[in-house]
Formats: structure tokens, C-alpha cells, sequence
């Protein structure tokens, strides 16, 4: 079915995230391409304002709300499930998955994370979101709904621009990744997978996909990349788990936020994030950003800043 046949709004949950929204991207890319979109906020502001400047129906609700889960599928054939990191979000997806059901619609993109693809009944992560991520995913298997499962590798926006004070005001990319190895992707790139599939989803039924950037690669190569792209030396350094959790917990992160960076940390260690996929290629026809051209995209987020003036 065509944008041009195809009349009924396509859902996109989680669209008035801040930094590196999907949600955000998949409204903008959908509506440059003609279809209505209906971005569901829980909270009504500035961020809300311009989706509806954009041209997108915006409903306000919390999705832990079944009532307001209802107002934003009823009339959607389609959506977009993306929710960000969140005690609540098993409870969040499993409301969207049965007023999904309820109301039939036909196609459910779920952006998920790609560690569930190394869980099973017997081993999930000590990440609290990740075991929330795999039980989501279990439910809308059981579920029968038409369901393509999206699963990104460890998002740059987490991964790099946590650095940037370091990096603006060391030089330094200052982490506890060991010398594991990384295949991060940037949040538009995952965006560009979901449009593309929402627009056609037919095909994509059933499928699961695997997103990452276009190498794997340790943090020194990383450095060697924000170097190439900011034209000056950074370098890496490794700092302990122990350090990095007490500077989350000091600066107000919520324990559950903590746990699950940790958790990605370690893996990190532990190489486990040494990943690689072609699939937003094969399904964009464009090769995924790099670390290079991300650094080169925000370079104002690691702009030199002397210590003294970032004190003040």
C-alpha cells in the first residue's frame, strides 16, 4: 500500500525525546514523506510544540495509562513502539502490545536492544532493562501481533557524548571499556531502518534486525577517529566500573539507569559488544554514519574548553 492510499496515521511512541530521539527522527522522516503521523509525548512542551509545527497529530499520555494508550492507537494500523530506559518499561510495552491486539493493528515495529539476542529462558544481564527488553520481546511473540523487532547495538549518543566533557577539557575519552571492541550506531541511522520499514512493512513481518555501525572497532580506534575528526590528539583512557557508577550516582541518575549503564560497561569488558551487521544498508541503501562523521556532527560537544572556564 502506498502513502498516497495509505490515509491512517502511523504511531510513533517516545517522540519528544531530547538527546538522539528515534522516536523524534521516525516522526520527521515519516512526515517529509508524506504519511500522517500521531506522536504520542507524556508530557505537553516545548518538544511537543515543534512536533506539532511539523505537522504531526500529537496526543498527550502516559503509556502506563491504558485509557490514553487507547487515544493514541485507536485508528492506527501502524506503529512505532520506542521507549526510553525506564523501571516501567515492561509494563509500558505490555499496555501497547494488548491495545495493539485490541484494536488490530497491523504492523508493530518494536525497537528493542540487540543483547537480547544473546538471552535465553536461562541467562539474561544483570541490567535490569535488558531482562525487560527480553521478556518484551517474549510477550509480543506470544502475543500473535504482527510484529518486526528492531535491535540496535549501544546507541553513540550514549556512548560518545557522555565523554565530551572529558574530551572538550582532557583530551580524553574517559571510560570503563577496557579493550573490548564497539560497533556503535547513531540514533538517525536506527530512525532511517524504522521509517523505512513503517512505510512498507508488509515484507518485514516477522523479521528481526540487527543494527550497528560500520565497523567494529576498540576504544584507541575510536580516539584515533574523534582525533581525525576534531583535528587535534584524543586519546583513551581506561578508568575502573567502580569510579564511573559513583560519578552516574552523584550527578542524580536513577539507580535503574545506573544498573543498566553498568551492565553495558561491563559487557563492554568483556568484548561482548564486538558486533557487526549490514542491515541498515540492505534496508536504507545507505551505509551507517561513523564514529568519525558523529564527532564531526556534533563537534560543538567537544569544542577545547579550558578547566577553569568550565568551572564557572
Amino acid at each position: 500500500m502506498s502513502k498516497a492510499q495509505h490515509e491512517l496515521p502511523i504511531l510513533v511512541t517516545g517522540a519528544a525525546g531530547r538527546i538522539g530521539s528515534v522516536g523524534r527522527s521516525v516522526t520527521e522522516l515519516l512526515l517529509a514523506r508524506g504519511f500522517r503521523v500521531r506522536a504520542q509525548v507524556r508530557v505537553d512542551d516545548e518538544r511537543a510544540t515543534r512536533l506539532r509545527a511539523l505537522g504531526a497529530e500529537v496526543v498527550v499520555g502516559d503509556l502506563l495509562d491504558l485509557m490514553a494508550v487507547h487515544r493514541a492507537i485507536e485508528g492506527c494500523e501502524r506503529l512505532c513502539f520506542a521507549m526510553s530506559v525506564a523501571p516501567t518499561y515492561l509494563e509500558a510495552a505490555v499496555n501497547v502490545a494488548v491495545v495493539a491486539k485490541h484494536h488490530g493493528v497491523k504492523a508493530f515495529v518494536n525497537l528493542s536492544q540487540m543483547t537480547v539476542n544473546e538471552m535465553d529462558i536461562f541467562n539474561t544481564t544483570p541490567s535490569p532493562q535488558q531482562k525487560q527488553h527480553w521478556l518484551a520481546e517474549q510477550i509480543l511473540s506470544w502475543s500473535g501481533l504482527p510484529v518486526v523487532e528492531v535491535r540496535p547495538t549501544a546507541f553513540m549518543e550514549g556512548l560518545l557524548l557522555q565523554t565530551a566533557k572529558a574530551v572538550s577539557m582532557q583530551n580524553k575519552i574517559m571510560a570503563p571499556f577496557g579493550k573490548g571492541k564497539n560497533s556503535a550506531i547513531a540514533a538517525a541511522d536506527v530512525a532511517r531502518v524504522i521509517a523505512e520499514i513503517l512505510s512498507e512493512p508488509a515484507e518485514h513481518i516477522g523479521q528481526t534486525y540487527h543494527l550497528t555501525g560500520p565497523v567494529s572497532q576498540d576504544m584507541d580506534a575510536v580516539a584515533r577517529e574523534f582525533s581525525a575528526a576534531l583535528d587535534r590528539t584524543i586519546s583513551y583512557v581506561n578508568v575502573p566500573l567502580e569510579v564511573m557508577k559513583g560519578q552516574l550516582a552523584a550527578f542524580g541518575m536513577p539507580q535503574h539507569v545506573v544498573a543498566h549503564v553498568a551492565t553495558m560497561a561491563g559487557l563492554h569488558q568483556d568484548n561482548r559488544y564486538d558486533r557487526f551487521s549490514n542491515d541498515v544498508e540492505r534496508l536504507t541503501g545507505i551505509r551507517p554514519m561513523s564514529v568519525r562523521e558523529f564527532v564531526q556532527k556534533n563537534a560543538h560537544a567537544f569544542a577545547p574548553v579550558a578547566p577553569s572556564s568550565a568551572a564557572e
